[in-house]
């Protein structure tokens, strides 16, 4: 099915405010600053208790508040977006990014701190709104690169944020960290203001927003994630846990029976139906955990003690650097995703890009003992993760009408979270169950890290494989669809 273009095509001043090397740099900036905030707090993660005289069950909320709000923000901004235009809601998600940034940076106890993360969460959904944006706005034949690149800054600024994050807590104060994303978020939102154009809106029927999905939404994921992230802490066989997965079907079951009746849902349940769309989401799932398990699995490799006889023994900041290309990989495969997507269409680069990961993953089982052979599979690994990002959206975005792209875009974005999250859940009980004594530490054995690298590669096969079973649409129409 043929989509309705949504470019501006309504007077060539808004044409002749569109300069592409802008538009994509000004949002590919504002996408890395978003998800950089993921890993700003890693390197302090095991000072949190001491920073805010609070025990670390309550300091954990820190990290997972951001999650909860970021999955249940990301379908809504996008949403919201379709609804009431992308840029507009560009600027509304970088807002409680500086606040919260602000917030975090002069905190000096738990509920302050977890408000402020919880204002950054709110930010997430600026990447895939990003992601619509450029599909609505630039030339057909610069779309694909511009769309690998956005798509890939989640990675990036993931993978570049934690060195950087390191160097500053180590060096510096961690509150710094929150000032620099603050100006940063200032600077990406007076950027978008100025100089990003808003798209021409679709011709749609007028709409209205769903306040009753959104809840319904809400409470479902975050029963979902709270018994994810959660579970290794609580008990896997708690009644509060199962109560959590228990409550979560129930209440997402009943949401999508109200999506389904309702004349403007938040998700249309239909357009997700269509196969195309479904598997793409599937493959989503499964490239979140496969990205996540490794950057969970090769950072502990590399800080292990020697004395493991298998652990790398570096620092915080060491095993950032060394971490660091694999953001570089991610930016440079954005081109050669682009290449293979306008030549054999997105499917063809989501398959390549699975297969790519997979093999990051062999060559991590041959390369266990050495800090180049581990930087080299996060390179490899990352190098498929940029393909795969690039790729995923444009199926997204070539398969949806017009007037529900920044929504199924989100949603795309929301089953990678869901992956990142089960994934963090499933390699933590991995390494938990195949542990060993060092001294006064307990760690993971080399087994356990073997077992779950093999775990990564093979989800990164069935995502290929899910991938390789999405309908072709023919290689430039899926590629360049409006």
């Amino acid at each position: 099915m043929t989509t309705t273009s949504s470019r501006p095509a309504d007077g060539a001043s808004t044409a002749a405010a569109i300069h592409p090397h802008r538009i994509v740099a000004i949002l590919a900036v504002g996408g890395i600053v978003v998800a950089m905030t993921q890993t700003l707090v890693v390197p302090i993660i095991a000072s949190l208790p001491v920073i805010f005289d609070a025990p670390a069950s309550q300091t954990s909320w820190i990290i997972t508040v951001t999650l909860l709000v970021g999955a249940v923000c990301t379908p809504v901004s996008g949403r919201l977006g379709d609804l009431y235009g992308k840029k507009r809601m560009l600027l509304v998600s970088l807002a409680p990014l500086a606040l919260g940034s602000a917030v975090c940076a002069v905190a000096t106890t738990v509920p302050v701190m977890v408000t402020g993360r919880a204002l950054q969460g709110l930010a997430t959904g600026f990447i895939p709104l990003g992601i619509s944006m450029l599909h609505d706005l630039l030339p057909r034949e610069r779309t694909a690169g511009a769309i690998a690149l956005m798509s890939a800054s989640l990675g990036i600024g993931g993978a570049l944020g934690l060195p950087f994050a390191a160097a500053v807590a180590e060096l510096a104060s961690w509150r710094i960290l929150f000032w620099l994303v603050t100006a940063c978020a200032v600077a990406v939102g007076l950027a978008v203001w100025r100089s990003v154009p808003a798209p021409a809106a679709p011709a749609r029927v007028r709409s209205r927003f769903d306040h009753i999905g959104v809840l319904g939404l809400a409470a479902g994921l975050v029963a979902l994630l709270l018994a994810v992230s959660q579970g290794a802490d609580w008990g896997w066989g708690s009644p509060l846990v199962l109560g959590l997965f228990g409550g979560s079907v129930v209440v997402l079951l009943a949401w999508g029976r109200w999506e389904l009746r309702t004349a403007d849902p938040l998700v249309d349940l239909r357009t997700t139906a269509r196969p195309a769309v479904l598997l793409t989401n599937l493959a989503s799932i499964l490239v979140g955990f496969a990205m996540y398990a490794q950057s969970l699995i090769l950072p502990q490799l590399m800080q292990a003690p020697t004395a493991t006889g298998f652990g790398l023994g570096q620092s915080m900041l060491q095993m950032g650097l060394w971490m660091a290309p694999s953001g570089l990989a991610m930016t440079l495969m954005s081109p050669v995703g682009a290449r293979i997507t306008r030549a054999r269409g997105p499917k063809t680069t989501l398959v390549v890009g699975g297969l790519v990961m997979a093999l990051g993953y062999g060559l991590s089982t041959l390369a266990m003992g050495t800090l180049l052979g581990l930087a080299t599979t996060a390179f490899v690994a990352a190098a498929g993760v940029g393909l795969a990002y690039g790729a995923m959206p444009a199926i997204i975005l070539g398969s949806v009408p017009a007037t529900e792209k920044a929504a199924a875009n989100g949603f795309n974005a929301l089953m990678r979270s869901i992956g990142t999250s089960a994934s963090a859940a499933v390699v933590g009980v991995v390494l938990a169950r195949m542990s060993t004594t060092v001294g006064e530490h307990t760690l993971p054995t080399e087994n356990g890290f073997r077992v779950a690298l093999l775990l990564g590669c093979g989800v990164a096969v069935v995502a290929a494989a899910v991938a390789a079973a999405i309908p072709a649409r023919g290689r430039r129409d899926q590629a360049t669809s409006h």
